[in-house]
């Protein structure tokens, strides 16, 4: 498989990572920070792409809202 279902988490955090940049106020190069966070995003869209394509079981959305889910909502140990 392509990407591991934990290189799917982490590209998923540098696109947020990217975004919160991007979104920060007083951000010093707009242009660029867009960029980037465009940049990061299409590598994690890529990446579900490639690995829902290897994987037989999942659809690319099923992927997709599986690692966002795992980024946004971890689980926590108590």
């Amino acid at each position: 498989m392509p990407h591991t279902f934990e290189d799917l988490v982490r590209l998923e955090q540098a696109a947020q990572a990217a975004h919160q940049q991007y979104a920060a106020p007083g951000v010093d190069d707009p242009d660029t920070a867009r960029r980037a966070w465009i940049d990061a995003a299409a590598a994690f869209q890529a990446a579900v792409t490639a690995h829902a394509a290897a994987d037989d079981k999942l659809s690319r959305v099923e992927v997709e809202m599986a690692v966002k889910k795992a980024v946004r909502h971890p689980e926590t140990d108590d």
